[in-house]
């Protein structure tokens, strides 16, 4: 972990970051590079999907090759079963396990936090904690195809707060996931010091190569049934434009978390079964554009 003296080092909670990939040569790289700067590299652990593009060939962290398909009943189900089975194990040696797909970054609120570890040895008495999150848009009129060598948050200037994507990704008990991740077997609140940046409509190129990608999958039974999986590229390309559209560039507010009313986000779906509730697409639809504050900027 960067900038931490040994002694900051040793007051911080031992926290395990695991995703899953499959050809995710884009964004693979800013992830391992991201959580290891948080949480230390060797404590990621990347589930390898059966990547043919070499992405996951000689990563610096912990790479768990599946099997291939078909996974019994479902893809999706057969996720959340390895995930949560690895989890409960985890938990006995770790303190804190997180689990974000690969476009889902976890970033502090700077004005409060120095980075991961310190927000998480901050809140020791979470047992679950949910991020605000919120959608990273690519407006092409007015900024360029990503620049890998840059950091992400300085090319992009906007967002739109995404309700159900604050989901339940931080655990320190072994309590299930549920709903493809959205849900978990514990209550959970959402914490607007910590925000979650998805990164799938980041750049309409990226975009469209992921989704092209995705789309092919979900027709192999992967993916939730009513995921955006099921969307083709040209379609998520031109809702995203719709989604940036705005008269007058300079009323575009800057993203206030205390503007929201999240007490309505998470809601318990029956026994101890808590979900974050809004879809997403239509959550694009209605939330205002809003500016990424200037703090976030150089983040990753």
């Amino acid at each position: 972990m960067i900038g931490r003296s040994e002694a900051d080092q040793a007051s911080m909670p031992r926290v395990v970051a695991l995703t899953m990939a499959r050809d995710e040569a884009d964004l693979l790289p800013r992830w391992v590079d991201y959580y290891g700067r948080q949480v230390g590299v060797e404590n990621l652990i990347v589930l390898d999907d059966n990547s043919a593009d070499g992405s996951t060939d000689d990563l610096p962290c912990m790479r768990l090759r599946l099997p291939p398909g078909p996974w019994q009943p479902s893809w999706a189900q057969a996720r959340l079963d390895l995930v949560n089975g690895l989890s409960r194990g985890l938990l006995a040696c770790y303190e804190v396990v997180v689990f974000v797909d690969i476009d889902e970054f976890l970033v502090p609120d700077p004005a409060h936090y120095d980075g991961l570890a310190d927000y998480l040895g901050k809140n020791r008495d979470r047992d679950v904690i949910a991020p605000l999150a919120v959608n990273v848009l690519h407006k092409p009129s007015l900024e360029p195809t990503l620049d890998p060598t840059q950091p992400l948050l300085a090319q992009r200037h906007f967002v739109k707060f995404a309700p159900g994507m604050c989901k339940p990704l931080v655990k320190r008990k072994p309590a299930d996931w549920l709903a493809s991740f959205h849900g978990i077997a514990a209550p959970f609140e959402i914490d607007p010091r910590l925000w979650m940046m998805h990164l799938k409509y980041c750049d309409v190129s990226l975009l469209m190569k992921v989704s092209a990608g995705r789309h092919a999958r979900h027709r192999e039974g992967r993916g939730h049934p009513r995921s955006a999986w099921a969307l083709g590229s040209n379609e998520l390309a031109s809702q995203l434009s719709s989604w940036v559209q705005t008269p007058d560039e300079q009323r575009v507010q800057e993203f206030d978390p205390s503007e929201l009313d999240l007490s309505t986000v998470v809601r318990r779906k029956g026994g101890r079964r808590f979900r974050s509730h809004g879809p997403q697409l239509s959550a694009m639809e209605r939330n205002p554009l809003r500016r990424l504050p200037e703090r976030f900027r150089t983040a990753f």
